[in-house]
């Protein structure tokens, strides 16, 4: 088994910053492909972002690139999001997920975490 646990959300000024963290424990694996989706009540979840664990690639939705960056901590066997230049409409749980595969495919992914709550007021 997986184990996705989130942290670093909260509530920030339209504008401002954040850094998401995602520790992974249990069976992980070099071969994963780690990914951040984000949900907002009423809506399917979106795809935000997502890392091979070898790092050998990245991909990112069009709605975030320039402002979302994915970096993951090998020894920490943790994966980070830094949010910049937040905006309101980024308001949204986030929640990290984690499966075998390609990082370009978008779905599939087989462990989640619960998520963090990330709040931008204007």
């Amino acid at each position: 088994q997986v184990q996705l646990v989130e942290s670093g959300g909260g509530l920030v000024q339209a504008g401002g910053s954040l850094r998401l963290s995602c520790a992974a424990s249990g069976r992980t694996s070099s071969s994963f492909i780690m990914g951040w989706f984000r949900q907002t009540p009423g809506k399917a979840r979106e795809f935000v972002a997502a890392i091979s664990w070898s790092g050998e690639g990245t991909d990112y939705a069009d709605s975030v690139k320039g402002r979302f960056t994915i970096s993951r901590d090998i020894a920490e066997n943790t994966v980070y999001l830094q949010i910049d230049s937040l905006k309101p409409e980024d308001t949204a749980v986030y929640h990290c997920a984690a499966k075998f595969g390609r990082v370009t495919n978008r779905s599939y992914y087989n462990y989640w975490g619960r998520g963090t709550q990330v709040t931008v007021s204007s």
